[in-house]
């Protein structure tokens, strides 16, 4: 397996994300930059310049049309993803944390991070068809207790959202009244991802705690554990087999007193359903911050702290052989 490398960013990679079909890919970092990247030659397509501040997260329409970036500069920014032209800002007075768009992407689901005085929160807003109609004006906010948002997700046909915290949180919110439903402790330290099933029926969710875990969306249940003995601080389920990706790493502090074998700067293969490891990926320099799988499941991306991008196009051993 002999992997694309992508070059684009001076800092550590916070998220990478493929579009529907996977033709595209984004990634965002520290840098104030976003990158769009060809997924399937890794050729660099173009950057997003307006930012100030490390950017955390994105998302983008079913179309392909539109790129939301949410960053530590304290806002939301609307971008023409095939130009790059910057359509529509959303400040706020807290960094963003993370983005969502609705099913049917009537709605943008923001949060931020806890600033000054100010507790976390959780913004919705409308989300226009025409960038002329767009507000800038919540449509509904409410304040979260302790533990800084990571992740959300919106649920339930847009009636609900779960959201990954610090402490090892999931949270279950009525989008109408703002109203916590449900609060459960999966892990034993802090969430640094989560993301959907293909099928949405449950999150895998990456932890501190040195695990990753499958959870019904439904109940919360911990369904499956994936123990890593490093820091996970990302994880993905594949849409093609039943594996899951796991990227991760000692801290970042301690890369330069140890070799990068001693580190764990690997992406791990899980089986989903007997969470036995089948194989290692080695190849960046220090942990790895965020990993996706593509729409196909015939390819994966990892985003290190070394600042770069990794596409790794499967092997024919890997549809080939039956690992379990």
């Amino acid at each position: 397996m002999r992997p694309y490398l992508l070059k684009g960013h001076e800092r550590p990679l916070t998220q990478v994300k493929y579009n529907r079909e996977g033709d595209l890919l984004v990634s965002c970092a520290k840098n104030l930059q976003p990158c769009l990247w060809s997924s399937e030659d890794g050729r660099r397509i173009g950057t997003y310049e307006g930012h100030n501040g490390a950017i955390w997260t994105c998302d983008m329409t079913w179309d392909s049309d539109r790129l939301i970036t949410g960053s530590a500069d304290q806002t939301i920014r609307i971008w023409d993803l095939p130009t790059g032209k910057e359509l529509f800002q959303i400040r706020h007075g807290e960094p963003c944390r993370a983005v969502k768009l609705s099913a049917g992407e009537r709605f943008l689901a923001a949060t931020t991070d806890a600033f000054m005085e100010a507790p976390p929160g959780i913004h919705i807003y409308n989300f226009a068809e025409n960038v002329e109609d767009q507000s800038a004006t919540a449509v509904q906010s409410w304040k979260v207790p302790k533990g800084r948002i990571t992740r959300v997700f919106w649920t339930d046909c847009n009636r609900k959202l779960i959201t990954s915290h610090d402490y090892g949180i999931l949270r279950r919110w009525d989008v109408e009244t703002g109203m916590q439903l449900q609060e459960v402790q999966v892990h034993e330290d802090a969430i640094q991802d989560m993301q959907m099933s293909p099928d949405e029926t449950h999150v895998i969710t990456a932890s501190l705690d040195k695990t990753a875990r499958l959870v019904d969306i439904e109940t919360f249940d911990v369904l499956k554990t994936y123990k890593t003995g490093r820091f996970v601080q990302s994880a993905a389920i594949s849409p093609l087999f039943d594996h899951v990706v796991c990227g991760g790493g000692q801290d970042a502090s301690q890369v330069t007193t140890t070799a990068a074998q001693a580190g764990g700067f690997e992406a791990r293969f899980f089986h989903k359903i007997f969470q036995e490891e089948f194989g290692r990926v080695r190849g960046h320099f220090g942990p790895i911050n965020t990993v996706a799988f593509h729409p196909s499941g015939r390819s994966f991306t990892t985003g290190g702290e070394d600042g770069y991008v990794r596409i790794h196009h499967m092997d024919l051993d890997y549809f080939t052989t039956k690992f379990f």
